[in-house]
């Protein structure tokens, strides 16, 4: 009976998941809006505005620093002072809707002197103050002229909509997810006066700090429509029953997700019913919190249905979620996924598919696989004999196939260890602290053993360089020492004799010592030339010559003399 009532309880679920749209994404309807024309006023000229001259310095792609700072100014004291809007509101719109200011200025004639065109302009020409409102909360062009009110142009003339930014905007709510809200649920800004502030105040009183609230109605912003959300209500109450303090919810919260608090409930009672004690439901949250907000639990629904498709029954999909609920997390469920598909792709039946997915799920979960055309070229076998074989011996796919190989061979030999420590040593003497997501980076980027590394530091030191110095240069440029010590003093030698720079020019550009010799070689002969021709500055810096891109360097050191390119495919040709 227990069977069927969970039976019953998935398909369900997976009804609603259906209906939501989890399978299939169902265009979102639009309504066809309308504008009623707006009768302005033209000076200077009987054309109306976008037939005007535009002036390039002014209204072309590209706006300059000074007249962007000027129109600002005059659409700050237009809002503040001519509109009276508060003086906060005016000068985040005047600073942030760069599109409308640009459009604004294409209505100036006089590029000599923008800000008294434009205040003229303003003085006879009064503006649609929604349109900058919109774009200063973050919305774009397109955004903004679909949600412009109709026969508005003033925002003295929507109160309802001003107290309730303000409200939210005192509350806590950055200004760029108003705009967010404002386009997803308009209803929040039609709210009577003193409603909005009650409804933040009902969620503080179910334990939420005002922090938590901030996040929860930014990213859920149908909570303040209506009374206080029943549906969330019941999950807060669920996670308390698990062990969880209240504000914990507001740390897996994000702006870019949207949540289902009722699928949410739902996938609590389902692993319920499934078996799970609330000791375990605790622990399988606390650890893989994104089973509950990276689509609301929806993704626990999948895997299981998916399961079931594969073969498994439902007493055996209940016995893996219990002996492993790690499978439930996102980066374990994408390597199961994997690994099954790579067992399809070798013809292996669906029946031995399932026997070895209930067998050794661990194995399956733990690490990501390669292609089945890679590993059957390594292996120089075809696929019936692989699949035989996997057959015989499924933990020997995770040797066979594994990418990460020092996952398959982990702790095979103390050298390894060995190595692993000197390197941690070495980087520890640099500066970095253990066991830091600087310190893991740093493994990464470190190629070499410990001691060649220390080797090729000391290469650095004893060429003239202080130690604090070189620690620097290293963690600006890690690839510094992933070349031998012989090519490092190469190129030492070639700075100091060949190019002629001193060697303390290395420290303002390490990535000097990164570039291959026939960069370096090609490029500086080729300045010391135009040099020699009087073409070039003496003395310019490392990175001058080697960081530019070839097209930037053609056209600065090449193209700058007539006999430039003829020398350049000179040089090249010798040095190739």
């Amino acid at each position: 009976m227990l069977v069927n009532a969970i039976l019953s309880n998935l398909n369900k679920m997976i009804c609603q998941l259906k209906h939501h749209g989890i399978f299939l994404r169902k265009p979102s309807l639009g309504r066809t809006l309308t504008f009623a024309p707006l009768r302005i006023r033209y000076f200077h000229c009987c054309k109306p505005a976008h037939c005007l001259k535009l002036e390039s310095s002014v209204t072309g792609s590209r706006v300059s620093r000074v007249v962007r700072t000027e129109a600002q100014d005059v659409l700050f004291d237009y809002l503040h002072c001519t509109r009276s809007l508060d003086l906060t509101d005016a000068e985040h719109m005047s600073k942030n809707s760069p599109h409308f200011l640009q459009k604004l200025l294409s209505e100036v004639e006089n590029e000599q002197d923008v800000t008294r065109s434009l205040s003229k302009f303003l003085r006879y020409n009064p503006i649609n103050e929604f349109e900058p409102f919109f774009e200063s909360l973050g919305l774009n062009p397109s955004e903004v002229s679909a949600l412009l009110p109709r026969n508005l142009i003033f925002l003295s003339d929507d109160c309802a909509l001003i107290e309730n930014y303000r409200v939210l905007y005192d509350y806590g709510i950055a200004r760029s997810r108003i705009g967010r809200m404002y386009k997803e649920v308009q209803a929040i800004f039609r709210c009577d006066f003193g409603v909005l502030g009650s409804k933040f105040r009902a969620y503080e009183e179910l334990g939420l700090s005002r922090s938590t609230v901030i996040k929860l109605v930014s990213c859920c912003p149908r909570l303040l429509v209506g009374g206080v959300n029943s549906e969330f209500v019941i999950v807060l109450d669920r996670l308390r029953g698990l062990g969880f303090e209240n504000d914990w919810i507001g740390a897996y919260l994000s702006g870019k997700s949207s949540y289902n608090w009722q699928r949410m409930h739902d996938t609590i009672d389902f692993l319920e019913k499934l078996g799970y004690s609330e000791e375990q439901m605790s622990f399988l949250f606390k650890t893989y919190p994104e089973l509950l907000f990276e689509g609301s639990g929806k993704k626990v629904y999948v895997l299981v249905g998916w399961l079931l498709k594969l073969g498994l029954k439902m007493k055996e999909v209940l016995s893996l979620f219990l002996q492993n609920p790690k499978i439930l997390s996102k980066k374990c469920a994408k390597n199961l996924w994997q690994a099954v598909g790579f067992l399809f792709e070798i013809g292996m039946e669906v029946e031995d598919i399932a026997r070895m997915v209930f067998s050794h799920v661990q194995l399956l979960c733990s690490y990501s696989l390669k292609s089945p055309e890679t590993v059957l070229k390594s292996l120089k076998v075809g696929r019936e004999d692989l699949c035989q074989f996997l057959k015989e011996d499924p933990p020997a796919l995770l040797s066979l196939a594994s990418k990460s190989k020092t996952n398959s061979m982990e702790h095979a030999t103390s050298h390894n260890a060995s190595k692993h420590f000197e390197k941690t040593t070495f980087l520890l003497r640099l500066g970095y602290v253990e066991n830091s997501d600087e310190m893991l980076k740093a493994q990464k980027l470190f190629r070499g053993r410990g001691d060649q590394l220390q080797e090729r530091f000391d290469c650095l030191v004893q060429a003239g360089l202080d130690c604090n110095v070189v620690s620097n240069m290293i963690k600006q440029a890690p690839s510094v020492l992933n070349q031998t010590k012989y090519v490092i003093e190469k190129k030492i030698d070639c700075l100091r004799n060949c190019l002629g720079y001193p060697l303390q020019s290395v420290v303002a550009f390490p990535s000097y010592l990164c570039y291959d010799m026939e960069r370096i070689d090609l490029r500086f002969s080729m300045y010391a030339w135009l040099r020699d021709k009087g073409a070039a500055k003496s003395n310019l810096s490392l990175s001058t010559i080697l960081a530019c891109s070839d097209a930037r360097f053609v056209k600065y050191f090449v193209d700058v003399h007539p006999e430039g390119p003829a020398q350049w495919e000179r040089l090249r040709k010798s040095l190739h």
